[in-house]
């Protein structure tokens, strides 16, 4: 596109796109072309909000190179180590820097890469350190010099003094040294089989490796290696019971997840469903009017906000319904549509669904509960409304077996069920299609704890807005736990919130509700809690809630916290020791972060803290801190840790750099890299802290 005759160029960090999908997968790409074309089309993804690229090749072949070409260099990039990923970054800076291109390096230029690397230094220091690379004195870096340059730079003292310590092998680590520093530092249980296949696996130089020694750079290696760092590896796969009924889980879950941006007036797209499925979210919502041509839209009623085909919504979350987990996926209906465009509805979830809907319990019996997570693999389940109760269509099947003495005394109740049954028919307008489809998540109002207790069957759930449910929760929270022993519970935010901002989802889950519905399309700190809390698991959008929550006759109340199973009082020790490549937040030139530390724990009121380190002023790529906290966390199995750095600013609120939030119960102990997540949950490719951690038992 051209600017007033001028090219426009934009250029595209590969850091920044997400994916690269063939064929018109895209709303623009539908709506703008044939089907014929769809072997020539393909759309290139970007990370957070910005617009994805809709292209046209001139065959399907050129086509199919660019897509596989993109989709491997992508997936290189994703290959790389944290230390690669570090090189690889300033290589990258030190090009930039290197303005006229021949491969040296002068005093102004090195203080433009510092500046690209977010390090800002006085002359005297940059002098400094030029003077000291500059062996050959000729006014310029090269080659061996740069190398040099490079060595200095990216030292890490912190990383030297713990190496030293157990380096006792003439300056290498031997197995046994390893071992020490494993079970000594990293609290690990670990035996010199383990230090043999680290050595294997980590060292670079193939003389210590032969000698099975381990030097400071396979050292660094290790650490940056995704077993050694802060969260447990052992949770990165499914590693919970997925067994017990569907309702003892916290399930990741997404409101109005049609939307882009706003709730009044931002665009609907399929590309939203895409995003929060690939994020692990396992309960998406559906907003379905009546449309043209008979066919159901899905927008937020009463707004301005762009519609997308019903069908198109069910196509794409077939499609990207199992990509990141196996577990079941619920759809959540708003149903607003006539009873034609209910057959419709119902016509479509069949056809493009087909096997993988639930449409009637597992077994073939009436249930008297859920069924497990590993049982609904791979299945989609309907939550809406229903025109009777679940144990109505099993009712008929039992009747012929009613004797005419029975007959004659259910005569009244059957008249009055009857009677309720045209009022609710009246009231609800529903296709008996769609209706038939709602088994385990039918939709009721609420009417009270006592009420649900005697009146509503398991499979009956309620959904709460958020201020209610959050005064639910102060004032009957053990209540709700116990109601959430037995049903699901939805909770979506406050109409108020048209800017689509979120509320914390953290008091919810302390009274057991399960579908604790967020915006994923908004970057905030309840949506990085949200992550958090789903991190683990294998990334499957189910967490087993602890056992104290699952029981129906359970004391616990997170607010008073009395004596019970799930007070278990424990330390935190932080130690903030270092940060690594931190990115500019503004990117102008001349602006450098000073960096800070927070660091934040979730959980129950009596665990809520936080704790802030002091600014370190313009240094964004090796700041050190070396500062400890200490935090009381009484109920672990419901506590969070979260990570933040912040660029400190006097004048107003600072400025978000990146964060690590997870659950207390998998962090590991000892010195561990934190790596760092961008405002949209995307990993900032080299940026990290460094700390260590310390978690005791108060007796």
């Amino acid at each position: 596109m051209g600017t007033n005759g001028t090219e426009a160029k934009v250029n595209v960090s590969l850091d920044d796109v997400s994916a690269v999908r063939m064929g018109r997968q895209s709303e623009g790409l539908r709506k703008n072309t044939e089907e014929l074309v769809e072997g020539r089309c393909f759309s290139i993804m970007f990370k957070g909000s910005r617009k994805n690229l809709d292209l046209i090749a001139s065959s399907e072949e050129e086509a199919k190179r660019w897509v596989s070409s993109l989709q491997t260099v992508i997936s290189n990039r994703g290959n790389l180590n944290r230390l690669q990923k570090t090189e690889h970054w300033i290589f990258n800076c030190l090009r930039k820097a290197d303005k006229n291109e021949d491969d040296q390096m002068s005093q102004s230029e090195l203080k433009d890469f510092l500046r690209l690397i977010n390090v800002e230094v006085d002359d005297e220091y940059a002098e400094m350190l030029f003077q000291k690379c500059d062996k050959s004195k000729s006014g310029y870096l090269a080659g061996e010099e740069i190398e040099h340059f490079y060595k200095l730079l990216t030292h890490r003292e912190e990383i030297d003094v713990i190496y030293g310590e157990y380096a006792k092998a003439t300056g290498f680590m031997s197995p046994q040294n390893l071992v020490d520093f494993l079970i000594k530092e990293q609290r690990e249980a670990a035996t010199l089989a383990d230090a043999h296949n680290i050595i294997q696996k980590h060292e670079p130089d193939e003389n210590a490796k032969e000698k099975k020694l381990l030097s400071k750079d396979g050292f660094l290696m290790y650490m940056h290696h995704p077993e050694a760092m802060v969260l447990n590896p052992d949770h990165r796969e499914v590693y919970q019971d997925m067994s017990q009924p569907l309702n003892h889980y916290f399930i990741s879950s997404s409101h109005n997840t049609y939307l882009m941006e706003d709730q009044l007036t931002g665009p609907s797209s399929t590309e939203a469903y895409v995003r929060a499925l690939l994020k692990g979210c396992r309960c998406v919502e559906l907003d379905v009017w009546d449309g043209s041509d008979d066919e159901p839209v899905i927008y937020h009623g009463y707004t301005l906000t762009s519609k997308i085909l019903f069908k198109d919504a069910i196509k794409s979350i077939k499609e990207y319904a199992f990509k990141t987990s196996d577990y079941p996926v619920i759809l959540s209906l708003e149903n607003h549509c006539s009873v034609a465009q209910q057959e419709v509805m119902a016509d479509h979830m069949s056809s493009i669904l087909g096997s993988a809907l639930v449409t009637a319990p597992l077994g073939g019996g009436m249930p008297t509960d859920f069924p497990s997570p590993e049982e609904l693999k791979g299945k989609f389940l309907i939550k809406g409304k229903r025109l009777n109760k679940l144990e109505a269509s099993f009712a008929a099947a039992d009747d012929a077996d009613v004797t005419e003495e029975d007959e004659a005394n259910n005569g009244d109740k059957d008249e009055l069920k009857e009677e309720e049954k045209k009022k609710e028919k009246k009231k609800l307008k529903l296709a008996k299609a769609l209706s038939d489809m709602v088994v385990y998540c039918k939709s009721v109002h609420f009417n009270g704890f006592e009420d649900a207790r005697r009146n509503l069957s398991f499979y009956e759930m309620s959904s709460f807005k958020e201020p209610n449910a959050m005064a639910l929760v102060e004032d009957s929270a053990n209540s709700y736990i116990r109601h959430n022993v037995d049903k699901l519970s939805r909770i979506y935010p406050a109409g108020s919130r048209t800017d689509s901002s979120n509320y914390s989802p953290v008091p919810l889950w302390n009274a057991g509700c399960q579908i604790v519905a967020l915006n994923f399309q908004t970057s905030c700190t309840d949506m990085d809690v949200h992550q958090g809390r789903f991190l683990v698991n294998g990334k499957s959008g189910y967490v087993l809630k602890p056992a104290f929550m699952r029981n129906e006759a359970t004391e616990f109340d997170p607010i008073t916290l009395t004596q019970g199973p799930w007070l278990k009082h424990k330390t935190l020790h932080v130690m903030v020791i270092s940060a690594q490549q931190l990115p500019k937040v503004n990117q102008k030139k001349t602006s450098i972060v000073d960096p800070l530390v927070r660091v934040q724990v979730y959980g129950v009121p009596a665990d809520v803290a936080e704790k802030a380190t002091t600014s370190v002023a313009n240094n964004g790529f090796n700041p050190a801190w070396n500062e400890n906290f200490q935090f009381d966390v009484y109920v672990p199995e419901l506590a969070l840790v979260r990570f933040t750095v912040e660029d400190h600013d006097s004048m107003s609120a600072n400025d978000f750099v990146g964060q690590y939030t997870l659950p207390f119960e998998s962090l590991k102990m000892g010195y561990r890299h934190v790596p760092l997540l961008g405002k949209n949950g995307d990993p900032l490719p080299s940026s990290g802290l460094f700390l260590h951690i310390m978690v005791l038992d108060v007796e």
